[in-house]
């Protein structure tokens, strides 16, 4: 299976957690928040394009993150979601789960 899939199981989960079943476009973004968030970092607008922009705005107009290009901060429980979303994404996915 290849890293950042949009799997059966991943659209489950993330209807389990979220409420609604991510997109592939949500699943490929998530990474670079992640990384931004874990960075102390602001997303850099030239990074992302339009459809990733809406869906950056889809995120803060349900509460998951605030301020993205100026002062980025996300919730606890989205967070707590994309890590394992990308857990399953991108980590199982290449079999680095050893437990």
């Amino acid at each position: 299976m290849s890293r950042g899939m949009l799997t059966d199981e991943i659209r489950a989960k993330s209807k389990e957690l979220l409420g609604y079943e991510i997109t592939q476009g949500e699943l490929r973004l998530m990474p670079y928040l992640q990384y931004c968030v874990m960075n102390d970092e602001n997303l850099d607008i030239a990074r992302i394009n339009n459809a990733e922009r809406r869906i950056l705005m889809s995120w803060q107009d349900k509460g998951y993150i605030r301020s993205p290009s100026s002062a980025l901060e996300i919730s606890k429980p989205f967070y707590n979601a994309m890590c394992e979303l990308l857990w399953l994404g991108y980590v199982v996915s290449v079999e680095r789960n050893k437990e």
